[in-house]
């Protein structure tokens, strides 16, 4: 499940669709996201999460992979900030968009947009200074692995940030009923080498959505930033 509502959230984005009936498995197919980018010109709002906003203020641009971008705007912002961007999605429908956002706006030479499925695909070792994972979310063990995958391709200094849905939204906001597929930061930082990662942070962060009924509700997020040693 790469479901970018960081590309973005309930009410932040254009047409989330209702994922609550979703079988997991949908989640990781590449004809499922196609068909639902395909259900509005544009999915998600473009607007950076503020957690990736605050904990990539003070990096110094370098190589970056968004993995599971989805139409690109976390890319997007990373790239206006002065990083070369990497930008990976299972969805050729949202990889299509991302590219054309990135013309429009001049940022074509500082973004490269790839199709992958990351239940079959690593990337390179040691390879970028910023590895994101933003709302990419799998079962566990799947997870385990592919967040591994993702950690590898951290460079020595470089920074591993995963933004994801909290357990506490599961009722709130309508969200698949698969606990499995949600996790704590305290889970995802058991699973860093202490002694290959610093974890810079590490927490569960309020912020407000717009519920697809209109109003306004308190969801929360899953914050890791680790910096590889």
């Amino acid at each position: 499940m790469t479901d970018h509502d960081h590309h973005h959230t309930e009410g932040e984005h254009a047409n989330g669709g209702d994922l609550t009936e979703v079988p997991a498995a949908d989640f990781l197919t590449a004809g499922f996201w196609d068909a639902r980018y395909s259900t509005s010109d544009r999915l998600w709002s473009g607007h950076v999460n503020d957690a990736l906003a605050e904990v990539t203020r003070d990096l110094v641009p370098g190589r970056a992979l968004d993995a599971g971008c989805g139409e690109g705007g976390d890319a997007l912002w990373l790239a206006e900030r002065g990083w070369e961007v990497t930008g990976t999605d299972v969805s050729p429908v949202a990889l299509s968009r991302a590219a054309a956002y990135a013309q429009e706006v001049g940022l074509a030479d500082r973004t490269r947009w790839e199709q992958h499925d990351l239940l079959t695909w690593a990337p390179e070792p040691g390879s970028f200074d910023l590895v994101l994972a933003s709302f990419v979310h799998l079962p566990s063990g799947t997870r385990r692995e592919v967040y591994a995958a993702l950690a590898a391709s951290v460079a020595p200094g470089g920074g591993f940030v995963v933004l994801a849905h909290h357990y506490s939204d599961v009722g709130v906001v309508p969200r698949p009923d698969l606990p499995d597929l949600f996790f704590t930061p305290e889970e995802l930082v058991a699973d860093l080498d202490p002694e290959a990662w610093e974890v810079v942070m590490a927490t569960v962060r309020p912020r407000v959505a717009t519920h697809p009924e209109g109003h306004p509700v308190t969801v929360h997020d899953t914050v890791v930033h680790a910096r590889r040693r």
